[in-house]
Formats: C-alpha cells, structure tokens, sequence
C-alpha cells in the first residue's frame, strides 16, 4: 500500500462527473497552465500524506447522497495520474466495498498502456484538453499537447468513457480554426459521451500572489456567453466535419 499527497477534498462536489461527487484533488502537475486556479497543487513534494483508510474513512459518512444521486468518487489535482498506483488502490477499494462509480480528471499528460491498471478501475475520464494547437499548448501550459492527445486516442481505441473539458481564455481560445480543430479531433473519438467548455474565471489569482508568482493573464476578462455559445458552436461544426468523412 502506498500513501497519497492530496492537496484538498470536497464533499458536496456536483460539476466534476454525474451527480454528488466525493472530489480528492492530489498533489503535484507537470503542466504550468496560465489560468491555473490552483498552483500551490504543482509542486510534487506538499500537501498532506494520508493512507488509503484515511481518504475512506472521509468518504463513507457521505456514501447515502453519492449513492442516491447516481454519483460517486472523483479524484483530480494537480494531475492524479502522477500518483496513478495510490489512485488505482483507492479506486479498487471503492467499488469493492460500496461499488461507487469512479471518475478520472486528468490533463491527459501520461501513456495508456503505463497507467492501464488505473484506467482498468475508472468508469469515466474527465479529459481536460487544454489547446489543440500545439504551439499556443506550450506557450499555455510549458509541454506540448502530443500526450494528451495521444491518451485520448488510446481511450477511443480501449472503448473508454469520456468527457472531454477545454477552459476557453479570450484571446487564447477563440481563433475559429483551432476551434472547428478541436471539433474535427474530437470527431475522430470514440466513447465522447460530452464535450463541456469551461469559461476561464480570475478565482485562483490571489494564489499566485501568495506564492509570489507574475500571473500573466492579469486583465484578462472572463468569456461573454455569446464567446461561449460561438465556440460551442464551432466545435460542433468541426465534429460534423469529421462524421461527413467518416
């Protein structure tokens, strides 16, 4: 058994997989994404040791609402694939003891075939897609996205569940071509069961001010609803796109 460095929990979570969630975010990420809300979650080394009957013991008193809101458990970060052996055992213990359904956020930022035992324990994966064009990735999170969109093939070709997330920054994510892209790859996928844009928020700003970090989108406006409703839109076109070839 290994022990896990978590970063945080949240008990009542309702927007990370189907119904009331138990959300554990782990410590440590590779990427250094811009619109980070929470970059004291990157270092590897923080957070809070705990056991695996540690994070249980938080999780059952609540079991009632997950179980009767068809929920479950979602573990994030940070990255939770970086700590994919402690999130693999909390995974199998879950679903033996309480048969909860198990969600995956990730950033995508790893091998199919290396962490194959935690997506063999997971029902969903929460595939955040953070630009499909590989130059703006690095500028945006320091790697390329070459990863990421290579784990989202091996989930399409392993018949894996997933929702795939892109945070859309004005003036990032709004060129029509990256976003009808976006549409076309996605349309190459198998088992997308929902693509969600997340509109970039300021929230996690005076975080980086502790940590004494320049946040470089300083000024940088949250999208309107018609930037969102554009961007839905164009991605659906791309994905039509893609299903006319196919």
């Amino acid at each position: 058994m290994v022990n896990g460095r978590i970063h945080s929990l949240e008990t009542f979570g309702t927007v990370d997989g189907p119904g009331i969630r138990f959300v554990l975010f782990m410590q440590g990420c590779l990427l250094k994404c811009q619109y980070c809300h929470n970059p004291d979650t990157w270092t590897l080394n923080d957070g809070k040791e705990m056991s695996l009957e540690e994070v249980l013991s938080e999780i059952e008193p609540y079991l009632q609402y997950y179980r009767t809101s068809g929920g479950g458990l979602t573990v994030s970060g940070g990255e939770p694939t970086l700590q994919a052996q402690f999130v693999k055992q909390l995974f199998t213990e879950v679903k033996k003891r309480w048969n909860l359904h198990t969600t995956l956020d990730t950033n995508g930022y790893n091998e199919g075939d290396r962490i194959n035992d935690l997506l063999e324990v997971t029902d969903l994966v929460l595939l955040d897609l953070k630009h499909i064009d590989d130059e703006a990735h690095i500028k945006l999170t320091g790697k390329s996205n070459d990863r990421t969109l290579k784990l989202a093939r091996w989930l399409s070709d392993h018949d894996r569940k997933m929702w795939v997330r892109h945070v859309y920054v004005p003036g990032i994510h709004d060129k029509e071509e990256d976003l009808l892209n976006l549409g076309r790859f996605i349309g190459t996928l198998n088992g997308v069961e929902k693509f969600e844009i997340l509109p970039y928020h300021q929230m996690g700003i005076y975080k980086w001010e502790m940590l004494g970090k320049p946040y470089e989108l300083e000024g940088v406006p949250s999208p309107t609803e018609e930037e969102v409703a554009r961007a839905y839109r164009l991605v659906e076109e791309g994905r039509k796109q893609t299903a006319l070839v196919l």
